[in-house]
């Protein structure tokens, strides 16, 4: 094998590194001071110039914060299961298309660590490993409430897993496809989210279960459970679990971003623009394509995923424990199959015909469920509310 392709797996793999470790830690200040705005609080602002040394100054804490080890945990698991948690949230990234496929140099670059023709299925199998890890840690820690945290996270992951593949079912059937790169490519004149907009917000709720996020934070509910499974973990070992959360949390926008919102592709109204990742530029003697553009593009649509999920938790309050199962099993599922079957249906009609009618049939069909589930929740909801009087 030509050595030149292990020095390009690798640099895109520093690259995809470097940017979920400075993601997290960034993040971090990106949430607090969001948080802050919405709640008419200054935030960190201290630490270097507007506080961009926040993190710097967290980071210093925790790895001089002493560790310690409950005299009766499982000493081996306890300190593998906050790598566990971590590496899939990192490993996860490798077969997300960051731009369009360009030729520099003299040769072709693909814009993901791995370009597998499987690369849906690649996800939803990283995905399903970190549960492990919080299982392992809160078991390992001999703590009843650290166990009882992880039970509550086992549980409350496996339900919501079976929503969110059915949401990468969807636009497998939508993109004809289980390579990222042609999902995004089927996206070039129309993005998902408008063609199956209640697919697309069901993945979104989902996600924020399956990475323990507000209003699904049960797992390490303060007020029941101290902190849940990582209640006996501190310095660098909690610093670990801090950060797979926050790194899974790009890695989900990163997805939904592909999936359902065109990925790297340009907005739809730049399209034929000089402003889209096809386009030629022209400067002076030398012309190539805008491909850089497509990291942008892909930046910017984190960016804006990742308020939606901060703006989330500064406005939800956490939901019960029996509640959230109920919503998962009871409302989430029957209207992801509802979701897959109608866009389904669309697809095998825009085939028969030979015309895009499921960009019309699909929004209004699974619509119509969104509001059927919504209105069976709101009954739910009023029965339970009559019922406490």
């Amino acid at each position: 094998m030509d050595w030149t392709i292990w020095v390009e797996w690798l640099i895109k793999s520093l690259f995809v590194v470097f940017a979920l470790l400075t993601g997290f830690a960034y993040l971090t200040l990106y949430e607090r001071r969001a948080l802050a705005k919405i709640q008419v609080r200054i935030g960190p602002n201290r630490a270097g110039w507007q506080g961009l040394l926040q993190p710097v100054a967290d980071a210093v804490k925790l790895i001089f914060k002493e560790e310690l080890t409950p005299a009766k945990a499982d000493k081996l698991v306890f300190f593998w299961a906050p790598i566990i948690t971590m590496v899939p949230s990192i490993v996860i990234a490798a077969v997300i298309p960051f731009g369009p496929t360009t030729t520099l140099f003299g040769r072709t670059i693909v814009f993901s660590v791995a370009n597998i023709n499987v690369g849906v299925l690649f996800l939803m199998a990283v995905a399903s490993i970190a549960v492990y890890g919080i299982v392992l840690a809160g078991w390992s820690s001999n703590n009843k409430y650290a166990m009882l945290g992880g039970l509550r996270s086992s549980a409350q992951m496996i339900s919501y897993e079976l929503s969110l593949g059915l949401g990468f079912v969807t636009a497998i059937l939508l993109g004809n496809s289980m390579n990222l790169h042609d999902i995004v490519d089927a996206q070039r004149n129309v993005w998902f989210a408008v063609v199956q907009p209640v697919g697309a917000l069901i993945f979104m709720i989902v996600t924020l279960a399956e990475v323990n996020r507000a209003p699904f934070d049960m797992p390490e509910a303060e007020q029941e459970l101290t902190a849940g499974y990582h209640s006996e973990y501190s310095g660098m070992k909690f610093a670990l679990f801090f950060m797979a959360e926050y790194q899974k949390m790009i890695a989900i926008s990163m997805i939904a971003a592909t999936l359902f919102f065109g990925g790297y592709r340009e907005f739809w109204f730049l399209k034929d623009t000089f402003l889209s990742v096809d386009a030629i530029w022209n400067i002076g003697p030398w012309q190539f394509q805008a491909w850089f553009l497509g990291p942008i593009y892909m930046l910017l649509k984190v960016v804006v995923l990742l308020f939606f999920m901060i703006w989330i938790r500064a406005t939800w309050p956490r939901i019960r424990y029996d509640r959230l199962m109920s919503f998962g099993w009871k409302v989430l599922l029957p209207l992801s199959l509802a979701v897959v079957f109608i866009s389904a249906v669309g697809v095998l009609v825009a085939q028969q015909f030979d015309n895009n009618w499921y960009l019309a049939i699909i929004p209004i069909f699974s619509s119509v469920a969104g509001l059927v589930a919504v209105g069976f929740v709101d009954q739910a909801l009023r029965r339970k509310s009559y019922a406490s009087h």
